[in-house]
């Protein structure tokens, strides 16, 4: 695995623990397949940065993300439905519903067929209803050779939903190619976890510093896309090749990136002026590696890259050495730690707890709109996905995508496959010259990128 500020290389004894772990999930499913065999329903509490979803979600604001696959031949429907039925009832983790509580919201067993599988015929990361879709927190679709899978922030993060797309696809080829079918189909690769526990609170410390910044940032503003709509333009480069650039810099593959994320909105956005707001750019941190967890629900923590524009014309290698001084200073264990304890701690606080939910609801989007505004945008990256060896010559690549939020109306997702990285980027503005100049700049450093788009 690439060593990335987002991703850490796993160790061998996180590996050990790893197959340890599958052994016991293993004997966990044995025990539980009774259960679901006789329909019986548990309960469950959100984890602690699922709570803010529900409070947040709104038909533009969606909070869905998207993860992608694209196969090398034609997807055929009726077969992933198949292929999903089959997963869901063995996958917990996201064969639940949401309920409201008097205090908090909370998920419980979902006895409703799985969701219907369609060809997708809408624009990407919809609102996702909690009261429609069957109850499912999630959808799934296709369109020629690629499934999507879209999910509602509060049931996984991007690890988790990898691990349900990974599942599935490999249940479909399963179907479609026989000759690579086996007598283990009814247990998950060693890859895929069902742990669902809350790691935040296993990992919680007491803290009383606040974690989020309140100074407002630069936010993109422009003429928006209609209906709520996205436009989507996926970048495809080799993996290899960005690495190489990425040593000239001395950073890592998301440090360059968001770099050059960063210097693409100050040439284009600002034409390259001075200002008296930064451009913030937020990077999700994926907590396993640094916690030793293999919870399929939310574990991430936020870190943010500031750059502050004070002079003219700056250049990409004066911002490259900022991004990397702003990354590096907050990515470590004890800062994580302490970022995420303090949500925590306020979840934790007893009066805080008997508060009706309404209340809390209308307190945790104030809270949420005060840290918003000091934010510009969120490159989230999925590092590189693993895929087992007898499934591999049937994928092309991934993809992955985020949806807007309150001050981000462009966002930008990163994932790689084997050779193949992709940077996508979703924007709900009509004009282009951000992603443009971005993926200029890759050209401009010798990095060669395949460009695809829902635009016309």
């Amino acid at each position: 695995m690439t060593k990335t500020v987002f991703i850490l290389v796993e160790s061998e004894e996180h590996n050990i623990l790893k197959k340890e772990k599958k052994k016991k999930e293993i004997e966990t499913e044995k025990k539980t397949s009774k259960k679901r065999r006789n329909h019986i329903i548990e309960w469950e509490k959100l984890d602690n940065t699922a709570n803010l979803f529900p409070a947040i979600a709104t038909q533009n604001m969606t909070n869905v993300y998207r993860i992608s696959v694209t196969l090398k031949e034609e997807i055929q429907g009726v077969v992933l439905q198949l292929a999903l039925d089959k997963v869901l009832e063995r996958f917990d983790t996201f064969r639940v519903r949401m309920r409201k509580g008097i205090f908090w919201y909370y998920f419980e067993t979902n006895t409703k067929p799985a969701p219907t599988v369609y060809r997708e015929n809408d624009y990407p990361c919809r609102y996702i209803e909690p009261y429609e879709n069957n109850n499912y927190l999630f959808r799934v679709t296709y369109y020629k050779n690629r499934i999507n899978l879209e999910v509602f922030h509060v049931l996984a993060d991007g690890m988790g939903g990898m691990n349900f797309l990974r599942e599935i696809t490999y249940q479909y080829l399963r179907l479609i190619h026989k000759e690579i079918s086996n007598d283990r189909e009814e247990y998950f690769s060693d890859d895929t976890s069902l742990n669902t526990e809350d790691s935040y609170l296993k990992n919680f410390r007491k803290s009383h510093k606040k974690s989020y910044r309140t100074k407002k940032a630069i936010h993109l503003k422009g003429e928006k896309t209609s209906g709520g709509e996205l436009s989507v333009i996926h970048g495809f480069m080799d993996r290899n090749q960005i690495k190489e650039v990425c040593k000239k810099y001395d950073a890592s593959v998301n440090e360059y990136l968001t770099a050059v994320f960063t210097y693409s909105i100050y040439m284009e956005y600002l034409h390259g002026q001075p200002a008296k707001r930064p451009i913030v750019i937020c990077i999700p941190v994926n907590l396993r590696p640094y916690f030793d967890s293999m919870t399929t629900r939310n574990f991430f923590a936020m870190v943010s890259a500031s750059f502050l524009p004070e002079q003219e014309n700056m250049t990409l290698d004066e911002v490259v050495r900022i991004v990397k001084e702003s990354l590096r200073s907050q990515i470590n264990k004890e800062h994580l730690e302490e970022i995420f304890s303090y949500n925590v701690s306020n979840q934790k606080n007893i009066l805080l707890r008997s508060v009706p939910i309404f209340i809390k609801a209308i307190a945790m989007r104030l809270v949420y709109i005060s840290s918003a505004r000091a934010s510009t945008s969120t490159i989230t990256n999925l590092g590189k996905i693993a895929i087992d060896e007898k499934y591999q010559k049937y994928i092309a690549h991934f993809t992955a995508m985020i949806s807007r939020s309150a001050g981000q109306i462009m966002k930008g997702a990163v994932c790689s496959y084997k050779d193949v990285l992709s940077f996508t980027f979703t924007s709900a503005l009509k004009e282009l010259s951000v992603e443009r100049y971005f993926f200029r700049m890759l050209a401009k450093d010798g990095i060669k990128v395949a460009i695809e788009t829902n635009l016309e």
